[in-house]
């Protein structure tokens, strides 16, 4: 999930670029969808990709006219079924990497 800030505000800037240029993913970075805040503030878009560094480069695309928030997510059906079978346990401990038997 990536959190966009239009710098300034000026959503005109980044769409006049994406009007001329395109959405500047380089290949391997896969569009899924995005929303728009309706003052223009934010947009939350999902991007998919195997390798971080397709991110990165797409960032230093846009960085002058966008700050951006990159938050890893997991879509829900592949949470559930990697907890799944954890469920039967009788456990109070919460879930967790750093977790240790």
């Amino acid at each position: 999930m990536v959190v966009e800030r239009f710098r300034h505000r000026d959503a005109k800037a980044v769409y006049r670029r994406f009007r001329a240029q395109g959405r500047g993913a380089p290949e391997g970075l896969r569009y899924v969808g995005s929303w728009i805040e309706a003052n223009f503030d934010r947009c939350f878009q999902v991007m998919e990709c195997d390798d971080g560094r397709l991110l990165q480069q797409w960032v230093v695309f846009w960085s002058d006219l966008i700050e951006f928030e990159i938050v890893p997510v997991v879509a829900s059906a592949d949470t559930r079924a990697t907890i799944e079978p954890l469920l039967d346990h009788q456990s109070t401990q919460a879930i967790s990497p750093s977790s240790s038997g």
